[in-house]
Order: structure tokens, then sequence, then C-alpha cells
């Protein structure tokens, strides 16, 4: 296994859309295990395949605190969402950043596992979050999206600075 690099904001390639798996093989198995790797390094709780620059739509999440319940979406889709909800989002791709954002309340979700067996999940609270925070790293879309062009332009600004002292 190993560590990926994880793309921060405002890294143009967080804009990919990533690509259907066609077919779920040891190199596809292996992304996957570097992923959760890559994921509990960083103490996340989800990690889409764009955020480690793969163009694959591969989502891993582990929303318990063991971080014994990994999860793998490959390919997926929302089925059904409802409900409304406002929570407080961060992302590991826009590190120290945390806002408001509305999401649905509840979402069903098609996705095959790592076995490429097809599956279909119903979620809410943290996990409904999870799922579509990382179904939208895969369209290319990032959480501060949702927020005002003002707020994005100050994290922008905030994190490139940060990327300059450490550099």
């Amino acid at each position: 296994m190993a560590l990926l690099e994880i793309l921060h904001f405002p890294d143009p390639r967080l804009r990919n859309k990533a690509k259907p798996v066609q077919q779920i093989n040891p190199e596809v198995r292996q992304i996957i295990n570097d992923m959760f790797e890559t994921m509990y390094h960083a103490r996340g709780i989800g990690l889409a395949a764009t955020q480690v620059n793969i163009t694959q739509q591969i989502v891993v999440i582990d929303i318990s605190e063991e971080k014994n319940q990994p999860l793998c979406l490959i390919n997926p889709k929302i089925t059904h969402q409802s409900g409304v909800e406002v929570t407080e989002e961060g992302c590991l791709s826009v590190p120290s950043v945390y806002d408001e954002v509305e999401r649905a309340e509840f979402v069903t979700v098609t996705a095959l596992n790592a076995a490429g067996d097809p599956f279909e999940l119903s979620a809410g609270g943290i996990l409904a979050v999870c799922i579509q925070h990382e179904l939208d790293h895969l369209e290319g879309k990032l959480f501060v999206d949702y927020l005002s062009s003002l707020k994005r332009q100050r994290i922008r600004k905030k994190l490139e600075k940060q990327e300059r002292k450490t550099a």
C-alpha cells in the first residue's frame, strides 16, 4: 500500500470529472487500498479518486470512530434523495476550512463494491452528507462551490498563502 498525494484547492485537477471504472482488476483494487490508507492517514472520513488525481469513479468512506467500517463505492449514482439539512463540512482538499452546506437529509445510492458486486445503500445523517460530498468530487465540484464567491475567494487566498509558506 502507498500514501497518495491529496490535491488541495485551488488545484485545477480537482475540477476533473471522473470516468466510470470499466473493469475491477488488481490495479483498481490497489487504488482502493491506497485510497483507504491515504484517507485514514489524513484522518478523513471520505476520499474520492479525483482528490488524489485519479479520474475514475471511486469513493472510499469510513465514518466509524474505530475506522473499521470501510465502504467502497465504484461508479456510484444517487438514485433518490429527500429532506434538507444544513451541516458543517470540511474537506481533505480544503484543509482547515469548515463551513455550512445544505444537503439532502437522506440518499439512496447504487454502486459496485471492490469485488464488482452491485449494491444499493440508503443512508441518513453524516453518511448521507459524506456520500453527497464525495460524489460531488467525482463531478469536479467542491464544497466551497456552495459558498459565496467572496468566501471562496478568501479561502483560495488563505490556502495559497499557506502553500507558499510550506513550499
